[in-house]
């Protein structure tokens, strides 16, 4: 099983559509299908991926929820080709609980071992706070994807993002999961307008070896009402049953390659 954790310390830059995008992707038939055996946990007290995969019914919801993976050693979840630990309000209270941090990190890893066999992939969705539900998952993890949106503010946290003193990137992979790898920031809800396209060219300049290769250019996932749509109905977007739904999956579908191929996922 490999295990991708999507983070970024901003909200709304939609981490969650690319999550729910991502599980659908690895476990839904489309026209090559992946056909995986895909496990998300939600870790976002918003819960906004719980809610979308919830809707459209195509995974088991699990009766566990996350904050249990954390605080439970002994949690365990149905098994199926597709299953969501969903989020809870627990999660909120988790921060406060100093003492008890290192045995949440523990008890997921465990959790993430005893399921190992049952599922290929685990897509983990993050709270946008750097504190400990989203450090505990960047510890036990194989890969981290941050989305983030092409405004000046997204931008100027990279460096939080990758250099914080507690929940940094660099910091983890040094001290705490050296078998972390960044696959990169994934610009997400991209416009084209001279405003977005400026800052996609200075963050391809600023950071180009953060950013995800493609031929030619950089990933990146176009604004999309589709996507919107698509999240509301809680189904993978090329079955929106609209052109929109096709097109937008057309411009998807090379860079969900393109994490499959980095995360050896075949």
């Amino acid at each position: 099983m490999k295990t991708i954790v999507l983070a970024n310390q901003k909200g709304g830059v939609g981490k969650s559509a690319v999550a729910c995008q991502l599980a659908y992707f690895f476990s839904q038939p489309i026209n090559q299908p992946m056909n995986k055996r895909v496990l998300v946990i939600d870790l976002d007290h918003q819960r906004n991926t719980t809610k979308a995969l919830r809707t459209g019914g195509f995974c088991v919801v699990s009766a566990t929820t996350s904050s249990k993976l954390l605080t439970d050693p002994k949690a365990d979840i149905e098994h199926a080709e597709f299953v969501l630990v969903p989020g809870d309000g627990d999660l909120l209270k988790m921060e406060k609980k100093a003492a008890e941090h290192n045995a949440y990190a523990s008890n997921l890893l465990a959790f993430l071992a005893r399921v190992a066999d049952s599922f290929d992939v685990c897509i983990i969705d993050t709270n946008p706070n750097p504190d400990i539900r989203q450090l505990s998952p960047l510890v036990v993890a194989d890969y981290v994807l941050a989305p983030i949106e092409l405004n000046q503010e997204a931008i100027d946290g990279i460096g939080d993002l990758l250099n914080h003193e507690n929940i940094g990137i660099r910091r983890i992979q040094a001290t705490l999961n050296k078998k972390l790898k960044f696959l990169g920031i994934l610009p997400n809800k991209v416009e084209p307008t001279p405003f977005q396209r400026d800052n996609f060219r200075a963050l391809s300049t600023a950071y180009p070896k953060y950013l995800i290769a493609m031929s030619p250019g950089f990933a990146a996932i176009k604004k999309s009402t589709a996507i919107a749509e698509a999240q509301a109905a809680g189904v993978p977007v090329w079955r929106l049953g609209k052109t929109s739904g096709r097109d937008a999956w057309r411009e998807m579908r090379p860079v969900f390659d393109k994490i499959a191929q980095l995360m050896e996922v075949a």
